[in-house]
């Protein structure tokens, strides 16, 4: 136990000495946490770590995805639905199929088996290029889909892999029967993430406590996630439900004291999962290379080079194709969504780096089929796709922001940037305009001393002169002390009402939504805390 604690607070000091060095050079975190997690596995001397795929599929992916799910706009989502769904479902399905091919005409694997290998390498993880893509500016499309292929992809791997694993195990294949299932997982997950979605801010909102709120918040996924894993499903495809649905209307629900909490909160126990688990992938190149003995060193590098290349390949070959002929097939959709330039699908598919839960899912094959015999290539499918994870995150990753500027899109988001700011600035101007409009009716119902809404009402005016001329932040005020705190307040609910009704209505971006709500959640926290005192 004692050897545990220990394990676990060095994992910590490297992680965090690592996001230390990532922020001078500028390069993601979870490239350079692999990096030293290899380094240090092949360290002679050093304690060997093993990751349980347990700990990954159920205790790290639900909080990951639920978290990702929240902070993804639900409207943004909807709209990229095709693009996303033609890359989280129908890439994930084609590159499982062309390394399956691959690996069985060019390799000698069984078809069963092929399929197993396809189905763990095929979902990317998006942290890495995210982090990139947002650091060089690229246009929010692209961003937007890349997240949502994020939280998507997993769940269609997972299942073609249960079905894969099956197979192999028991001997048997039932396409027909296979179909069904995946139909009936996906409305099942849909549902159920709904209802969960529903119940836990119900649940919040009766509680009515930033403690007990944040608590139910860590509940949460793990409440979307484990009962439809349990049942044969992934569990994630519920948990991005849900997650959507929470961030949808967690905003008229979940309380300023809460959201202030919970935001810091969620953002470090993210930063903390990602990086250990990152951390801990690199850590398995002595477990798995002691699997590996029984194959000649040129099985093993023919054998890696040849699932790598299908592997981005194959998303190549998909990317185009997805993307402009549903526009050639379907004249509706190029009206309303043009085709992009080239750059953005070549962008998008040189993105298609793999990580944790690749290797979490070969971890999790079992040892042995139904009949007692050995699962079939294990070792070499875990080396596989170590090596996948490795080439591509690392190889890719640290050529992407060279790609990205080769194709010219390096800061090709600054002009929406530009237009966004617009937005935010002129919805800031209409909330503080209805609060003073608020403040006069409240005076005239009230009664309230002249001299103190006068003053309240300057510093409105100096804030919302601050926001025409365009700053980024407009300096707090300080509420007269001959008002009571429930005018300020009622005037902050004001502002909350407009920003809110701007987003539903499109004009305004989730992200600046999410700023401004920061901003009156702080104030109506003081102002909270103000009341307490007294």
């Amino acid at each position: 136990m004692t050897r545990t604690i220990e394990t676990l607070v060095l994992l910590l000091v490297v992680v965090a000495a690592v996001g230390i060095a990532a922020k001078r050079l500028k390069v993601p975190p979870a490239i350079l946490l692999v990096l030293i997690g290899v380094v240090l596995a092949l360290v002679p001397g050093l304690p060997a770590v093993s990751l349980a795929p347990e700990f990954v599929l159920l205790l790290v992916l639900p909080p990951i995805i639920y978290s990702s799910a929240v902070a993804m706009s639900w409207r943004e989502f909807r709209f990229n639905l095709r693009p996303i769904s033609l890359l989280a479902v129908g890439c994930v399905v084609f590159t499982t199929v062309a390394a399956a091919a691959a690996t069985h005409w060019l390799l000698g694997m069984p078809w069963s088996v092929g399929f197993v290998l396809g189905a763990i390498v095929s979902p990317p993880d998006a942290v890495a290029p995210l982090s990139i893509a947002r650091r060089m500016q690229l246009p929010r499309r692209i961003l937007v889909v890349l997240e949502g292929e994020g939280l998507a992809n997993d769940a269609t791997a997972l299942i073609l892999y249960r079905f894969a694993v099956v197979a192999v195990s028991a001997g048997v294949f039932s396409f027909e029967k296979a179909a069904g299932m995946f139909a009936a997982i996906v409305a099942g997950e849909f549902l159920w993430g709904i209802g969960v979605g529903w119940l836990m801010l119900r649940l919040r909102h009766w509680v009515d406590d930033p403690q007990i709120e944040i608590l139910l918040s860590i509940l949460t996924p793990f409440i979307a996630y484990w009962p439809p894993e349990h049942l044969g499903g992934s569990g994630v495809l519920a948990t991005v439900v849900t997650g959507l649905y929470v961030s949808w209307h967690g905003m008229s629900v979940i309380s300023a004291a809460t959201r202030l909490q919970g935001i810091f909160f969620w953002d470090v126990l993210v930063y903390l999962v990602e990086g250990s688990v990152f951390l801990l992938t690199g850590l398995q190149a002595r477990t798995l290379t002691t699997g590996i003995a029984n194959y000649s060193l040129s099985t093993l590098v023919i054998s890696a080079a040849v699932v790598s290349v299908v592997v981005i390949l194959a998303r190549f070959a998909w990317m185009f194709p997805a993307t402009y002929l549903p526009r050639l097939l379907i004249p509706r959709i190029a009206r309303v969504d043009p085709s992009p330039p080239w750059q953005w699908p070549f962008a998008l598919a040189y993105t298609g780096v793999r990580g944790i839960v690749s290797l979490a899912a070969a971890l999790a094959i079992p040892f042995a089929t139904d009949s007692g015999d050995p699962f079939p290539d294990r070792d070499l499918i875990l080396f596989l796709t170590f090596s996948v994870i490795l080439v591509t995150l690392v190889g890719q990753g640290l050529l992407l922001p060279i790609v990205i500027r080769a194709l010219g899109l390096d800061n090709a988001g600054w002009r929406e940037r530009r237009v966004d700011k617009a937005e935010e600035l002129a919805a800031r101007q209409q909330a503080i305009r209805v609060a003073i409009e608020r403040l006069d009716q409240l005076a005239e119902e009230r009664e309230l001393p002249a001299n103190a809404v006068q003053a309240l009402r300057a510093q409105y005016q100096e804030r919302l002169k601050h926001f025409e001329h365009g700053p980024d932040r407009a300096g707090g005020h300080q509420v007269p002390p001959e008002l009571p705190d429930e005018i300020e307040l009622l005037l902050i609910a004001t502002e909350r009402a407009r920003i809110n009704e701007l987003h539903r209505r499109g004009t305004l971006k989730d992200e600046a939504r999410r700023r401004i709500e920061r901003e009156l959640d702080l104030r109506d926290a003081t102002l909270a805390n103000h009341q307490h005192e007294e």
